[in-house]
């Protein structure tokens, strides 16, 4: 079964220096039908405006990946990591015990545009760890590529949860599958352009929720499309 999220059918907040989509519920944007899916518990698409960004805050007990799609975003956090995450790029933090962090869009001209994730871990009280890694566009070409994992195959961050993150990019009629094991769900969100999930047309900012599917397929749309895949227990 598959069930389309629109992407104007998401929640909304905008602050002046943000605005922001929340696939589930987060912060004030309240939905008790959708508090995430499975152990995906954020999907928050940001436009922060130059020079603006989050201050310092803490987190724990939680994945949380980054995902640039366009602009720069600059990161400092209480372990002494930072840096500047660009497309093209994933930015991996286990909060576990306790980490503060902040956020902000280093450019003087040009708002960040990014995808902000959150997947609920299996293991409580873990030592916070940061990962930042390039995965360049032209592996995911007509590919799932996998950028997150439990266990780090094929050169993917880590992440303490069993499940699997797989970004693609796909031109037009261009077509790629992915098969769930037993009792395996999938969430599929497109970040650019537009696809077809099996026999449905997603456009950008869309989600799928997939369950009790055995195999998709992608095929590239008219307008050529990134795409993020979450296998998910």
């Amino acid at each position: 079964m598959i069930k389309i999220l629109k992407s104007n059918e998401r929640g909304l907040a905008e602050h002046g220096w943000l605005k922001s989509f929340h696939s589930f519920s987060f912060a004030d944007y309240y939905n008790p039908l959708s508090m995430g899916f499975g152990d995906l518990r954020v999907i928050n698409e940001d436009w922060v405006a130059p020079g603006q960004g989050f201050g310092k805050h803490s987190h724990n007990d939680m994945e949380i990946i980054t995902y640039v799609l366009d602009g720069e975003l600059e990161h400092k956090d209480s372990m002494g990591s930072g840096g500047i995450i660009r497309p093209g790029e994933i930015q991996q933090m286990s909060a576990g015990t306790g980490v503060a962090h902040s956020e902000f869009n280093p450019s003087k001209t040009e708002p960040v545009h990014l995808l902000q994730i959150w997947i609920i871990p299996d293991e409580r009280g873990v030592k916070p760890i940061y990962q930042q890694k390039t995965f360049p566009f032209a592996d995911r070409e007509g590919k799932l590529r996998l950028l997150a994992s439990k266990d780090g195959r094929e050169g993917s961050v880590v992440i303490h949860q069993s499940a699997d993150l797989f970004s693609t990019i796909l031109g037009p009629n261009i077509s790629v599958s992915h098969t769930f094991a037993p009792k395996r769900n999938g969430w599929l969100q497109v970040a650019k352009g537009s696809v077809l999930l099996n026999d449905q047309t997603l456009s950008t900012g869309d989600g799928a929720a997939i369950t009790e599917e055995t195999t998709i397929t992608l095929t590239g749309g008219a307008e050529k499309a990134e795409i993020l895949l979450f296998d998910l227990p």
